[in-house]
């Protein structure tokens, strides 16, 4: 679609609502005005972009209602991308249309308003107890993901390093070695493949974990 196939659905769209519609007002895509409300902007776009939110943010400037549409696309990757854009929207005070290019339906993904944003208690407290975990600074900032130290890695290497010093150990001698209170869960789960069961609650270092002390 180009951004002139959506003025039209569009624009239906607003009338039903009871506007008066208008392309092309000065450098505002669609205008729609009805009696004293705030006047609405719809800007025009064949998929989201960064130029496109600046153009939206400089028309609040003149509006509070700020609308920016774009095609509806199928797919669960268009779908995790208007999710996302949805949200960086709605951050940004803007409202979101998508126009089907099939029947021309116009679907309202998001209005224009203030946002706040809900506070996930779960997932802040679970990164705290991670920055609390994390012994030191051990990782560059903006590194990639695959690799990285996290305070579970750092656990697991002090349980390998008291199996290296001690010999196969009970879960309770290498908790209180090393002070890793989740140390027989750590062995048991094995997640790194350093850990071997040798007998009942009994845990000895693997080749795999001697090589990771290294």
């Amino acid at each position: 679609m180009q951004e002139s196939d959506l003025y039209a659905p569009v624009k239906a769209f607003l009338e039903a609502q009871g506007y008066t519609v208008k392309g092309e007002v000065g450098a505002v895509d669609v205008l729609a005005c009805r009696g004293a409300d705030d006047p609405v902007v719809v800007e025009l776009k064949t998929g989201f972009s960064l130029a496109l939110l600046h153009q939206a943010i400089a028309r609040q400037a003149v509006t509070d209602v700020v609308y920016v549409a774009v095609p509806y696309r199928k797919g669960k990757v268009a779908a995790r991308a208007m999710a996302a854009n949805v949200g960086l929207c709605r951050r940004l005070g803007l409202g979101v249309l998508s126009v089907r290019e099939s029947d021309g339906l116009v679907v309202a993904h998001a209005d224009p308003g203030p946002f706040r944003p809900r506070k996930q208690r779960k997932r802040k407290a679970t990164l705290l107890r991670e920055f609390q975990r994390l012994e030191g600074d051990p990782n560059r900032g903006g590194s990639v993901r695959q690799g990285l130290m996290t305070g579970y890695r750092q656990d697991a290497l002090r349980c390998a390093a008291a199996l290296a010093q001690d010999g196969p150990s009970r879960g309770r001698d290498v908790a209180a070695a090393t002070g890793v209170t989740v140390a027989t869960r750590i062995m048991a789960d094995n997640h790194y493949g350093w850990f071997v069961r040798v007998a009942t609650g009994v845990y000895a270092l693997t080749e795999q974990g001697q090589d990771a002390l290294r």
